[in-house]
């Protein structure tokens, strides 16, 4: 999940910074690590971690766990595809058999949007 210095220099990006360390470079974002921590319970599609990064999205282990437990429970039940809201005003789409999440959206850009091809909802 690491980006190279040349990757980065290449896509004219810097390092994007997520959670308590925010506005400081580093080699490596503590969502990373914490994705890294968390990768055998959940794991985020490149595009979700696109877009976590881009918004700004600051998730925490903890949250990360919370998201875990969730896809637990809603597995137990048959779910296949899920819309999570979190309590920190981030709505995610998780495809549950896969324990993907698919993409992710702060409150700015979740208003007035319809989100398709679910079939439950967990508010943790």
């Amino acid at each position: 999940m690491k980006c190279s210095a040349a990757t980065q220099a290449a896509a004219g990006q810097g390092t994007a910074i997520i959670g308590d360390r925010q506005g400081k470079s580093s080699g490596e974002s503590s969502f990373h690590r914490i994705l890294t921590e968390q990768e055998d319970r959940i794991r985020f599609s490149s595009h979700a971690e696109a877009r976590i990064e881009k918004r700004g999205v600051k998730l925490t282990s903890d949250d990360i766990q919370k998201l875990g437990d969730a896809v637990d429970r809603m597995q137990e039940k048959g779910v296949k595809e899920a819309l999570v809201y979190m309590n920190n005003n981030v709505a995610m789409v998780v495809s549950v058999q896969n324990r993907t999440v698919i993409t992710a959206v702060d409150e700015a850009s979740a208003k007035e949007n319809i989100f398709t091809n679910i079939d439950s909802a967990a508010i943790i």
